[in-house]
């Protein structure tokens, strides 16, 4: 994976004791319905949740000629996961779930096989994408079925 070591905003916990399971997370209401199910399966295991948030480097007006400010583009990206991880520690929190917070930047698939492996998690969860392109191009969830790293739930609301 070619990423900035410098840009990773947390540290990737390392096997954590209990049964790891990886959720993906990005703000969107199937994301959140896919930590809602990884809380309660944690619950039920005794588990750990890791919730990782995957910021991308660059973004896709960029191709299209249109200028673009990298520096304030991550400190945007930065700022919306310190939200993402305030609401994820929240909610964890209520469901009495122990949380850890991953905010990296990089690819989605490749930075939640990577945060996997690192736990030894036990099952990676998303939610379903509600974006038409990935009929054609493969949601994330397909995406990671073949990496096979763990187990991957994608949660249908």
């Amino acid at each position: 994976m070619s990423y900035d070591a410098e840009a990773r905003r947390t540290p990737i916990p390392q096997r954590l004791g209990s049964p790891a399971i990886v959720v993906g997370l990005d703000g969107s209401d199937t994301s959140w319905d896919a930590l809602a199910w990884a809380a309660g399966e944690a619950l039920r295991t005794g588990g750990h949740l890791v919730a990782v948030y995957v910021m991308p480097f660059s973004d896709p007006t960029a191709a299209l000629g249109v200028p673009y400010d990298y520096a304030a583009a991550q400190d945007n990206q930065q700022q919306l996961a310190a939200e993402i991880e305030a609401e994820a520690v929240r909610r964890a929190r209520e469901t009495g779930v122990q949380l850890s917070f991953v905010g990296e930047f990089g690819d989605a698939t490749g930075t939640l096989s990577e945060v996997a492996r690192a736990v030894d998690a036990r099952l990676v969860v998303v939610g379903r994408s509600a974006k038409r392109r990935h009929r054609l191009t493969g949601s994330l969830g397909h995406r990671l079925t073949c990496r096979k790293d763990a187990p991957v739930v994608v949660v249908v609301p």
